[in-house]
């Protein structure tokens, strides 16, 4: 089967722009969760949100129009020959909150058939992509899918492009269902209180390791193996006993063919809520029993990005394995107890080739990726 390589990855995100700018403010324990500006917060039962800086809308246009325009700007000029996923949950909902306010008809707009067709204009590719909506797991199984497509043969260049904003319409929503913390979040913490929302943008560009070759592209990552599974539990809620993120990583490792002791660390989803962050530890538990490796979380330094967090994560991922280190868990100041010494504030080193990054999503959906480490 071909081998999938990932060569390139551009990141926006309260952290700035560019995935050098993330690492380095993840491994300084920086965080951009503040006071959101964005809009009134007084009746919700959070005021925090991690907004990207100096994101203004073009005249009649959405926020997702600058983060898409950033993106393209790092990413670059991609091959012509790019199949295209994108992955969003409310795609431009900025378009429609406004059109409501003002009373106005709702613009053909909001639909994600244009967002398609912009987000293929502007990477300068031939043919319009599919948008996935797999909830906060969108850009996860996105590029599941597109290693899936390059492994069977069926492409040779997949791009994932993921985004979400941090809207009121969303905003509202996660405040309604009591799930916003009014702290900042604390993944893992056995004091967390709740998730705080972000935004951000993120382009993956996979090949074949042969056109990779033939490109001049270095490998950042190898993605080794790659699972999906939906518990089919709850809308919301995760299955208590986390069974469709078991069967997910274990598909991942059987993709893969590496046991669990070759795994050197993982990148959670790490929410802050109490039901997901449980979740999570139960699954690591009866995956990898006694020898949890180093595990981390990014959502109390960037927020939940919604869609596009799973790809941030997966360039995380690659720094990580680059530079045998991962960044602490902002806001973890006390560690729930099936988590104490394996999940702490502070960058820890590691030792191995493999890395595994999880995400879970509304609807029961799970995805989880295994990285090897690459050549840069």
């Amino acid at each position: 089967m071909t081998r999938v390589v990932l060569t390139r990855i551009a990141t926006v995100t309260a952290l700035g722009d560019g995935l050098e700018a993330l690492w380095q403010g993840l491994l300084a324990g920086q965080s951009g969760i503040a006071p959101i500006r964005r809009f009134e917060t007084s009746n919700y039962i959070s005021s925090l949100g991690a907004c990207i800086a100096a994101l203004v809308a073009p005249s009649d246009g959405s926020l997702l129009d600058a983060i898409l325009d950033r993106v393209v700007s790092e990413m670059g000029e991609v091959p012509s020959d790019c199949r295209l996923l994108v992955a969003s949950t409310k795609g431009e909902i900025d378009r429609l909150e406004n059109a409501c306010r003002r009373g106005e008809k709702i613009p053909p707009a909001v639909l994600f058939e244009p967002l398609l067709e912009k987000i293929t204009r502007r990477f300068n590719l031939p043919a319009r992509g599919i948008n996935i909506n797999a909830a906060c797991a969108s850009s996860t199984i996105a590029l599941i899918k597109g290693a899936s497509l390059i492994a069977g043969g069926r492409a040779e260049a997949v791009l994932v492009f993921g985004a979400d904003i941090l809207s009121e319409f969303v905003f509202s929503g996660f405040s309604a269902l009591q799930a916003l913390s009014p702290e900042p979040c604390r993944p893992f913490d056995r004091y967390r209180r709740g998730l705080t929302l972000g935004e951000a943008g993120v382009a993956l560009l996979l090949m074949s390791e042969k056109r990779a070759g033939q490109s001049g592209e270095v490998p950042m990552a190898f993605v080794a193996g790659w699972g999906a599974a939906n518990d089919a539990h709850h809308v919301t809620a995760p299955a208590r006993d986390a069974n469709g993120l078991i069967l997910s990583i274990r598909q991942a490792l059987k993709r893969a063919d590496v046991g669990v002791e070759r795994i050197a660390a993982i990148n959670a989803h790490g929410t802050g809520t109490v039901y997901n962050d449980t979740m999570e530890l139960k699954a690591f538990k009866a995956i990898f029993g006694n020898s949890l490796p180093p595990v981390h979380g990014v959502k109390g330094s960037l927020g939940h990005c919604l869609g596009a967090s799973g790809g941030v994560e997966i360039g995380i991922a690659c720094r990580a394995l680059q530079e045998q280190k991962i960044p602490g868990t902002v806001g973890c100041l006390e560690a729930e107890e099936e988590a104490q010494g394996m999940i702490g504030a502070s960058a820890q080193p590691i030792a191995g080739e493999y890395l595994l990054c999880c995400n879970s999503g509304f609807g029961g959906v799970n995805g989880a990726v295994i990285l090897q480490k690459g050549d840069s």
